[in-house]
C-alpha cells in the first residue's frame, strides 16, 4: 500500500494466536488490554481487534458501539486495511474545486443573511467552522465520556481537556473586561452561569444515559447529520421532544428547584486570579484521573504517523490540502481549535450552545399544534441555552449558527470524500436514537443546555455549574453503558 494513503481498519470480532502482540494493546498475558478505538467509535482505527475475555465481539460491538458501522466478519478473520484517500494528483483539482465552490457558497449565504441581519453572516460563518472542526477530528462528547468505561481510554476526553484550558484563559479575560470587580454581586453578561441545584444532577444523569443510547451527544449528532447519518437525524427528533416534554414540566422544575438554587459563580469568592488557578487546577487533576485510569485499563497509545511531504512545491500543498481536508485531526488539536472558535464566538456575542435554538424550533412546532406549555416562568432571566419560547424573529443568531455547524460538517465531509447516507440496518436503532433523544432533551431543559451549554461553555464560565453537570455526565454515561451492553 502507498505511503501516502492512511489505512482505515475495520472492527471485528476475532481472537488472535497466544501471545501476540496487537498495536494500541498491550501483550497477551499482561494484566489487561483493551481495544484501540479511532477518533470516534462509529469509525474505530485499529490495526487489529481481537477481543479479550469479558469484551462483546462482533455484531454486539458494533450494537454497543450504537448500530453504525462495517458489517461483521466471521471470528478469526483478518482484517484487511481499506485505504483512505492519499494526497495523489488528481486530489489536488478536486480540493480545490471543491474547496472554492464552499468558500463561494458560505459568502453568499453569508450576506444573503446579513440583509436581515447585519451580524447574521458572522454567526454562520462561526457554526460553519465549529461543523468543519466537529467532522475533521470526529469531537463527540458522548463517545468521550462513553469510552472511558467501554474501552478504557481518554484520546477524545484529553481533546476535550484541552479546549476548556484555552476557552477558560479567554473567557476569564473578557470577563474580566465586562465585569471588573465580580465581588459586587454582578454576573458577566452571557456567561454560562445556571442556577445549581437537584435538577442540574438529574438533568446531567438523564443527558448522560441519552447521549449513549442515542450513539451521539446533541452537537455529535449535528455534525453526523451533515456526514449523512440517517440515525442522527432521528436522534435529533427526540431531542426535539424531549425539549417539548421538559417545556411542559418546566414550570413544577422551576417552583420545585430551579428558582430556588444559587448562581455559583466563581470569581465572587476571591476574583478572577483564584477562579482561573482552580479551574486550571481541576482541569490539571482531571488530565491525570484520565491518564491514570488509561493505566488501569491497560490503554497504550499509539505512536502517531507523521504525513507524507513531497519534495515539490505542488506535493507540498497537495500534503498540505489532505492534512487539512482528508487525514483525521487529533481530538487535542479539535478541542483546542473547538476552544479558540468558543472565545471568539463569546467576544462577538455569546458562549457556544445549541438547545436554547433547538427549543425555540420544538416549542414553535407545539405552539402550531395547539399544544404548546404556554407561559415558562424565569426562562428570561437566565443565561445559557434556557428554553426559549417559540415566537420572535425567525432568523437569528443561534439558527444562522446552528445550520452552519451542519453545513460546515457536510462540506468537510464531502471535501474527504466521507458523506454518504448511512441508515442503520436494524429498525431497534431507531427506537435506541428517538429515546436517546427524548432523555437528552429532557436532560438539556433541566440542565439548561447540553455538553456545550451547561459544559464546554460553562466551566470556561468560571460556574461550578459546570462541574456539577460533568459529573452527572459521567455517571450518566457509565449507566448508559450498563443499558447497552444489556441490549439483545
Amino acid at each position: 500500500m502507498d505511503a501516502g494513503h492512511q489505512p482505515r481498519w475495520n472492527v471485528q470480532g476475532g481472537r488472535g494466536p497466544a501471545g501476540a502482540v496487537r498495536p494500541g494493546r498491550r501483550p497477551q498475558g499482561s494484566r489487561d488490554h483493551r481495544l484501540l478505538p479511532d477518533r470516534c467509535a462509529r469509525r474505530p482505527l485499529v490495526v487489529r481487534a481481537e477481543v479479550p475475555a469479558g469484551l462483546p465481539a462482533g455484531t454486539q460491538l458494533r450494537r454497543e458501539l450504537g448500530g453504525v458501522g462495517e458489517p461483521a466478519r466471521p471470528p478469526g478473520a483478518e482484517v484487511r486495511p481499506v485505504a483512505g484517500p492519499g494526497p495523489g494528483r488528481a486530489n489536488l483539482p478536486r480540493l480545490l474545486t471543491l474547496g472554492a465552490a464552499a468558500l463561494v457558497l458560505a459568502a453568499a449565504l453569508a450576506r444573503l443573511t446579513s440583509r436581515a441581519d447585519p451580524r447574521a453572516g458572522l454567526f454562520w460563518l462561526f457554526g460553519l467552522g465549529f461543523g468543519f472542526v466537529l467532522q475533521r477530528s470526529r469531537f463527540c462528547f458522548a463517545s468521550a465520556f462513553r469510552d472511558l468505561f467501554l474501552f478504557g481510554h481518554a484520546r477524545v476526553m484529553r481533546g476535550i481537556l484541552g479546549g476548556l484550558t484555552v476557552a477558560t484563559a479567554g473567557f476569564a479575560v473578557l470577563m474580566a473586561r465586562m465585569v471588573p470587580d465580580p465581588g459586587l454581586g454582578a454576573v458577566a453578561p452571557e456567561a454560562h452561569v445556571i442556577p445549581l441545584g437537584i435538577h442540574m444532577i438529574v438533568g446531567g444523569l438523564l443527558f448522560g444515559i441519552g447521549m449513549v443510547l442515542a450513539g451521539g451527544c446533541v452537537s455529535g449528532s449535528m455534525y453526523r447529520i451533515g456526514e449523512g447519518y440517517v440515525a442522527s437525524a432521528v436522534a435529533l427528533v427526540g431531542i426535539m421532544a424531549g425539549l417539548g416534554l421538559g417545556a411542559h414540566s418546566w414550570n413544577f422544575w422551576w417552583q420545585a428547584s430551579i428558582g430556588r438554587s444559587p448562581l455559583v459563580w466563581l470569581p465572587r469568592f476571591g476574583g478572577y486570579g483564584v477562579a482561573v488557578g482552580v479551574t486550571l487546577a481541576l482541569l490539571a487533576a482531571a488530565y491525570l484521573l484520565v491518564t491514570w485510569w488509561e493505566t488501569r485499563q491497560g490503554y497504550v497509545l499509539p505512536a502517531p504517523v507523521p504525513p507524507p511531504v513531497g519534495e515539490s512545491f505542488r506535493e507540498r500543498v497537495e500534503a498540505t490540502l489532505h492534512t487539512v481536508m482528508v487525514r483525521g485531526w487529533s481530538p487535542v488539536v479539535g478541542g483546542v481549535a473547538l476552544g479558540t472558535l468558543n472565545v471568539f464566538l463569546y467576544t462577538a456575542h455569546m458562549p457556544w450552545g445549541v438547545t436554547g435554538e433547538i427549543s425555540r424550533w420544538a416549542i414553535g412546532l407545539l405552539n402550531a399544534a395547539g399544544w404548546g406549555p404556554g407561559p415558562l416562568k424565569g426562562t428570561e432571566e437566565l443565561a445559557a441555552c434556557a428554553l426559549t419560547a417559540g415566537n420572535g424573529p425567525w432568523l437569528t443568531h443561534t439558527l444562522t449558527l446552528n445550520v452552519g455547524m451542519v453545513a460546515g460538517s457536510f462540506a468537510a465531509a464531502l471535501l474527504a470524500g466521507e458523506f454518504r447516507l448511512r441508515r442503520p440496518k436494524e429498525r431497534r436503532r431507531f427506537l435506541q436514537a428517538i429515546a436517546g433523544g427524548v432523555l437528552m432533551g429532557y436532560g438539556a431543559t433541566l440542565a439548561m443546555g447540553c455538553t456545550l451549554g451547561a459544559f464546554f461553555s460553562a466551566i470556561p464560565s468560571l460556574a461550578l455549574n459546570g462541574w456539577v453537570f460533568g459529573l452527572a455526565l459521567a455517571a450518566g454515561a457509565w449507566v448508559g453503558v450498563q443499558v447497552i451492553r444489556r441490549i439483545p
